[in-house]
């Protein structure tokens, strides 16, 4: 009897190799695509986005290519309650989050997961860039080969439970290889271009998408410098982010930068350069992937964002859940929302959100 997989179709030119690949290693494959948003601008786009109806139907023809059957699954609900509520009243408190991780860690590895188990699946794949080992009876998320396009850090949630069952066909392979692959397959988006902007906010314009969604306007503020003196207004606080320099719309001697963002008297801290540096900060939520729940400090390289270059660090737990790291040498731009996720080497050892 052959083994069952459920392959996270995006319509992309990953998850569609990662499917074809899975089928070569005699799986029988179900392929399945999230709908998740069902905003009319998401449904007309097709550039630099994921989860469009163009994105659905390169992924049902991928699949017909392939021979597998295709799935539609209906996540708004989820995806609503779980990304984007949460994405809104982030910016809405100053806090800047990452919604692909918070993607990963309900919509593709917990309510596909059950899908899965429904459908007689064994494992879900998807199209992600990394890797999954298994040694001395425990699973390892790592980096993928190619270091370029690791995508580690948005996974680093994942559950020794959810490791055992996931796969990650494109983990040892680049992108080179994979559209070369495509191509020899003659798939339609063996060329499709790459996603870039959060799925649900295709045009980047994060605060119009909250205010369209809320139906709100946001009160102006005052801009202050670390000693309280007033320097102009903004604008409202969802349109900044911790290290922003270009709208500001202040004239000054020196650049200034958004250093900190106080959603409780509703104003915004600008500093220069330097002060956007720091060598500390407090994460929560902490998810263990390499090792049990840490008890004493130790080292590691800490990732602070997706484009950030992980950096050596001293992690101390400080109870419920929580830990402080201090680094080596200060940080630019540390952002509540954020994650911090830590890493022996090419292995993710875990990681939790920067509060």
């Amino acid at each position: 009897m052959k083994k069952r997989a459920l392959i996270a179709m995006s319509g992309g030119v990953d998850s569609s190799v990662a499917a074809y690949l899975m089928k070569k290693q005699g799986y029988e494959c179900i392929g399945a695509t999230m709908k998740l948003y069902g905003g009319i601008d998401v449904a007309k786009c097709n550039k630099k986005t994921c989860c469009s109806l163009n994105d659905m139907c390169d992924a049902r023809a991928v699949c017909d290519k392939i021979g597998m059957e295709h799935h539609i699954f209906d996540f708004k609900d989820d995806f609503d309650e779980k990304v984007i509520r949460k994405f809104i009243s982030c910016y809405e408190n100053g806090i800047t989050p990452n919604p692909c991780i918070d993607c990963n860690r309900y919509l593709k590895f917990e309510a596909l997961y059950a899908k899965a188990k429904e459908l007689g699946c064994t494992v879900i794949a998807t199209g992600h860039y990394a890797d999954i080992e298994y040694e001395d009876g425990r699973y390892f998320l790592k980096k993928a080969a190619d270091k370029r396009k690791d995508q580690s850090y948005v996974l680093y949630s994942l559950t020794q439970e959810q490791l055992a069952h996931t796969v990650f066909p494109c983990g040892k392979m680049t992108k080179t290889d994979i559209r070369k692959i495509a191509a020899e397959q003659g798939f339609i988006n063996a060329d499709k271009h790459e996603s870039q902007d959060i799925c649900f906010v295709p045009n980047g314009d994060y605060t119009g998408f909250i205010e369209k969604h809320t139906g709100r306007s946001y009160p102006k503020g005052d801009f202050v410098d670390r000693n309280g003196n007033v320097l102009g207004q903004h604008k409202g606080i969802i349109h900044y982010t911790i290290g922003q320099r270009k709208g500001l719309g202040i004239s000054n001697d020196m650049p200034l930068y958004v250093c900190r963002i106080n959603a409780g008297d509703n104003t915004i801290v600008l500093g220069s350069y330097k002060e956007l540096f720091s060598h500390e900060l407090d994460a929560a939520d902490l998810r263990w992937s390499a090792i049990s729940p840490a008890t004493g400090t130790f080292r590691a390289m800490v990732k602070i964002r997706y484009r950030h270059t992980e950096e050596p660090a001293t992690i101390t737990p400080t109870g419920n859940g929580n830990v402080h790291i201090v680094f080596d040498e200060p940080q630019r731009a540390i952002t509540k929302g954020q994650a911090a996720v830590f890493y022996d080497g090419d292995i993710v050892i875990g990681g939790g959100v920067i509060v």
